[in-house]
């Protein structure tokens, strides 16, 4: 299953939840500056965010206390799965030269992950 890449603002709005973890809408408008998105506007991106499976529930009376259903890492491991068959035919070691190519990998650094890979 590939992951949903998130738009730049549902990004900004999952950093606030990975960040501070459980929050009702209102307690995440207040983690904006300002001018503050309207509330209705982010409750509007957490619904999306929910139907997407980013974000859970747990009802608290009559409104939702809304929390990450997955963790930044997980969200980063499938952006950089898709990065990498889309762009790089699945090829990892594409990736690997890439970086080098780029000078974005020294040899030294790529020494010291072989050394690590080499010692689990």
């Amino acid at each position: 299953m590939t992951m949903q890449k998130l738009t730049n603002k549902e990004e900004e709005l999952m950093q606030h939840f990975w960040q501070h973890g459980a929050m009702f809408v209102k307690d995440v408008l207040l983690l904006y500056d300002d001018p503050k998105p309207h509330f209705n506007t982010i409750s509007t991106m957490v619904r999306t965010l929910e139907t997407k499976g980013f974000i859970g529930h747990e009802v608290f009376g009559n409104t939702y206390r809304y929390f990450p259903a997955i963790s930044q890492q997980q969200y980063s491991k499938g952006v950089l799965g898709n990065v990498v068959t889309r762009y790089f035919e699945n090829s990892y070691k594409q990736v690997v030269s890439a970086l080098i190519e780029e000078d974005k990998i020294s040899v030294e650094e790529l020494e010291e992950l072989i050394r690590k890979v080499n010692n689990q």
